[in-house]
């Protein structure tokens, strides 16, 4: 549930009880989870559920925009200003500052089930744990850009970081994150599984080294009961024939 705000912000207003269902997919970089979560959105438009697929950084004009600078592959003229940490991870804030704002939230409002690929786990995991940026501040910050909102199931895909990298090398698509060092990406999963242990009802760790089809079995069976409990409590909008 997404906790109150301060009553000292201006748009901090009394919400009632939370609608809609909150998914979240994590994991280091080629682990699959992309794939996985139109999967899940395939199956559960299937059921007649209304779903929202989005990621971050992005998801909304401006937060794309943002994640367009925050992804691209550093270039000759700009390698004498790399993005530091902290840049990182204010143009994370900003971007996830207007995704909540302007769609995430009125998604739920709606009684969606709204599929994100990445939030804030990945901010302390990225940023905290492989950055090296004080945690305790990241968990602030974080929690301030996205109103307090926390989702109902994380799903973070584990594998070695070798098997991602190698996946992600190979790919049309490489962004800046994918050239940086092993040993970062090591401590980004070290992170990963150490949210993981921190939350382990919120966050459901899943062996990304599977068959696709094996792991999107396990993601039905993970998820099942979240919507039963939303159609009994009325919480999520159904289709009907």
């Amino acid at each position: 549930m997404a906790s109150r705000r301060s009553h000292d912000a201006p748009s901090a207003t009394k919400r009632p009880r939370r609608k809609g269902l909150f998914i979240t997919f994590e994991g280091i970089e080629g682990s699959g989870k992309s794939t996985q979560a139109q999967a899940l959105a395939h199956y559960l438009r299937s059921k007649g559920f209304r779903v929202i697929e989005t990621r971050e950084p992005g998801g909304t004009p401006v937060a794309e925009h943002i994640r367009e600078v925050f992804l691209r592959p550093t270039r000759k003229r700009r390698a004498l200003d790399p993005l530091v940490p902290e840049c990182e991870v204010a143009l994370v804030l900003a971007a996830r500052s207007q995704h909540v704002a302007n769609l995430i939230l009125p998604a739920l409002e709606h009684g969606a089930v709204v599929i994100c690929d990445r939030f804030s786990d990945s901010t302390l995991a990225y940023q905290g744990y492989g950055r090296g940026l004080p945690l305790t501040e990241l968990r602030s910050l974080t929690r301030w850009a996205a109103r307090g909102l926390t989702p109902n199931a994380t799903f973070l895909f584990d594998l070695p970081v070798s098997q991602g990298l190698r996946r992600r090398l190979s790919s049309t698509d490489v962004n800046r994150l994918d050239h940086e060092t092993a040993a970062f990406h090591q401590r980004v999963r070290k992170g990963f599984l150490s949210l993981a242990r921190q939350a382990p009802r919120r966050i459901h760790t899943i062996n990304a080294g599977r068959s696709p089809r094996t792991i999107a079995r396990q993601l039905i069976t993970l998820i099942d009961p979240l919507l039963d409990e939303g159609l009994k409590a009325g919480r999520l909008t159904v289709k009907r024939a």
